[in-house]
């Protein structure tokens, strides 16, 4: 292969991943309380009581609608994925690290190592924590960490990674466009 087709196939590949990063990020867009269904207008009404609602938003994720809505709950962050039927799908709730199991915070607190600790939520579906999340500050780095509820490692997530990877592919798209 000559070092101009590598370079063709490699700018191809970029902007594939390009376009399918703008295609998810369009897939998200907020909505206003009379835009959404009314079965899920009960339930935002129902789950938004004694709180404010920070924000509305329709989602298409594997070909499927879902609504979420983000709350502020007694001074912390709650959101709610619901369907069109208006059922509650996920629930991502923030938490203290005091609230946390107790092999579940030794497992965050060590893989997140000298890193700043920023925010941990409570991932709920079917009315059960399935897992933590973890946001954390390393020399500048965000990452996330996820542990299950008893406290085993699931993964962990670099953005500083992804946002640079998503810079390249924006800039070679770019270039590629340019005759």
């Amino acid at each position: 292969m000559t070092l101009q087709n590598t370079r063709i196939l490699l700018t191809l590949l970029l902007t594939t991943c390009l376009v399918a990063f703008q295609n998810a990020q369009a897939s998200e867009r907020k909505v206003k309380m009379q835009d959404l269904p009314k079965a899920v207008q009960k339930t935002v009404l129902e789950q938004s009581k004694g709180a404010t609602i920070r924000g509305l938003s329709k989602e298409v994720e594997h070909g499927k609608t879902y609504y979420e809505i983000e709350l502020k709950v007694g001074g912390h962050g709650k959101d709610i994925l619901i369907d069109f039927a208006g059922a509650i799908v996920e629930v991502e709730e923030e938490v203290t690290m005091d609230s946390l199991p107790a092999a579940v915070k030794t497992t965050i607190e060590s893989k997140a190592g000298k890193g700043k600790i920023r925010k941990v939520e409570s991932l709920t579906k079917n009315n059960a924590v399935i897992a933590y999340e973890a946001h954390v500050d390393t020399a500048g780095k965000k990452s996330e960490i996820k542990v299950g509820p008893e406290g085993k490692l699931i993964g962990s997530e670099n953005y500083e990674s992804e946002a640079k990877e998503k810079a390249a592919a924006k800039k070679s798209a770019e270039k590629s466009k340019k005759p």
